[in-house]
């Protein structure tokens, strides 16, 4: 899931970009409402963190030229603007949700998932294909009855390559999902990733879930599939 947020404030940004990142959300953080409205744009985000108060175009310009343009990804408000008339006229304007600073990360990120969830069918929270089980909400993953360990990056990889179960994803793909950048051809971060996921979770087991697809990319399927 990737999210765009919009907040000028330099210490609330870095922390909302870290949290979120902690939570397997890829982000993309800017601090100015012309680059806000340009990405919002130009981007496929599945949702919007945006401030009101923010330098060239406020929050709610944003929102509007968004909404005038078709785009549908839900938006949530993050503001000091706490008064009643402001937060009817951010839900009237278009947003999904109003949460007022200072606020608990605990509850952006509830409201987070439950905007994600909304309007369509919910994923499960327990993934299994053959031994192999991934617990999304409490991020733990299992095979064969034995707990694995992930990193960050790695249960993203994996949840990534599960929701996608059976479909050959390119290493740009994967690029841009987990490590939101454009992929680099002389770069073997996304090998070196694969190839440590494969050592926890596949090479002591059978059958082997992860393939190669030659000048392709990476799937994940049973013998099954």
């Amino acid at each position: 899931m990737r999210i765009l947020i919009v907040e000028d404030e330099p210490k609330t940004g870095k922390y909302l970009k870290q949290g979120l990142s902690e939570a397997g959300f890829v982000t993309d953080l800017v601090r100015d409402g012309l680059d806000g409205k340009h990405l919002a744009l130009t981007e496929a985000y599945d949702l919007i963190i945006l401030d009101v108060m923010l330098p060239n175009i406020n929050g709610w310009e944003i929102i509007q030229t968004i909404r005038r343009a078709d785009k549908n990804m839900p938006v949530l408000f993050l503001t000091a603007r706490d008064g009643i008339d402001d937060r009817v006229k951010g839900l009237e304007l278009g947003a999904d949700d109003y949460l007022i600073k200072p606020f608990a990360f605990s509850e952006l990120l509830a409201r987070v998932r439950t905007l994600l969830r909304r309007g369509k069918v919910r994923d499960p929270d327990i993934v299994q294909v053959a031994d192999l089980v991934l617990d999304l909400q409490r991020r733990k993953l299992k095979r064969g009855g034995k707990r694995i360990e992930l990193t960050g990056k790695e249960f993203a990889l994996l949840e990534l390559l599960l929701r996608r179960r059976g479909e050959i994803l390119p290493r740009s793909l994967i690029a841009s999902q987990i490590w939101d950048m454009n992929f680099d051809s002389d770069t073997n971060v996304i090998e070196v990733a694969v190839r440590r996921l494969r050592a926890k979770m596949d090479d002591h087991f059978e059958p082997k879930l992860i393939r190669t697809v030659r000048g392709m990319g990476y799937v994940l399927m049973d013998l099954d599939d």
